[in-house]
């Protein structure tokens, strides 16, 4: 199957994934270079793993004491 992930490539040529790709073994791989520039580059790596963490029991139960009683 094939599956397009986005990336970003920085000057020095570092490739980041904005979401985690994990193929079952290794996999040859193709990136393309787009004319446009990144929007925000460290917001946008960095929310995917935010909203893992942030959804989670611990993070809800370290916050309650700000929630209005229900």
């Amino acid at each position: 199957m094939i599956r397009t992930a986005e990336a970003i490539i920085d000057e020095e040529g570092q490739v980041s994934l904005l979401e985690p790709v994990r193929p079952s073994t290794a996999r040859c791989a193709l990136a393309t270079i787009l004319e446009e520039e990144p929007i925000a580059e460290t917001a946008l790596l960095s929310e995917t793993v935010l909203a893992e963490d942030w959804a989670g029991a611990e993070e809800d139960a370290a916050w309650a004491h700000l929630q209005p009683d229900r």
